[in-house]
């Protein structure tokens, strides 16, 4: 064999060894929106170790206006959109949430047990929670950070570990209310002030005939 011919055998056979002892490694979770019925759709998206939650938007054109969907805690990385208008296109997209978070407060705005005073000198302070007649509570903090895309109120169900995201306000707020639903009565609250990640890419689906 001539000897230029055996050098770019050898290159072949060298590249291809080094493909086989080095395979690609597995591409990235990516968030996918599925249709699991005509009207109904599932989405799924990346756990980010750092993130404190997770907001869903969704919009029926590509370039908005988009619409606060859900906010949802951690542990969360599928979500179900029921019951939508059949043969219309919806866009989604998520981002992650984090932010420092106030001391946690009980009905009355007693410290809830077991909970201590947080370390960030930015987070919400003076968290009350006051009962009003109308068997919702009413929250007041005050604002430390300088920077915030709102506040988050967020709950500790009775009998449940983690907090839960349930109220949002816009920057710059101060109090807000919720009203308590059957089996909230005891629970814990915090307040967090809100910074988002950046935004995932946006998938669509069309929904079909109902």
């Amino acid at each position: 064999m001539p000897s230029a011919a055996r050098t770019a055998l050898a290159a072949l056979l060298t590249a291809t060894l080094v493909g086989c002892g080095s395979p690609a490694p597995p591409a990235a979770p990516a968030f996918t929106a599925t249709l699991a019925s005509p009207t109904n759709v599932v989405l799924h998206w990346p756990h980010d170790p750092a993130a404190a939650g997770y907001l869903l938007e969704y919009a029926n054109a590509a370039d908005g206006p988009w619409t606060a969907l859900q906010y949802l805690p951690p542990g969360q990385t599928s979500y179900t959109h029921p019951n939508l208008i059949p043969e219309t296109p919806f866009y989604y997209r998520v981002r992650s949430f984090a932010g420092p978070v106030s001391a946690t407060v009980s009905a009355g705005g007693a410290p809830a047990p077991g909970t201590a005073t947080p370390g960030s000198q930015s987070a919400p302070a003076n968290l009350t929670a006051t009962p009003a007649p109308d068997q919702s509570l009413h929250f007041a903090w005050t604002d430390r950070s300088s920077d915030e895309a709102g506040f988050l109120l967020e709950i500790r169900r009775p009998g449940t570990p983690d907090f839960a995201p349930v109220e949002v306000t816009d920057p710059n707020t101060t109090q807000c209310a919720l009203s308590l639903l059957p089996g909230e009565q005891g629970s814990a609250f915090r307040i967090r002030a809100l910074s988002y990640g950046p935004l995932s890419p946006v998938v669509e689906r069309t929904t079909g005939k109902d």
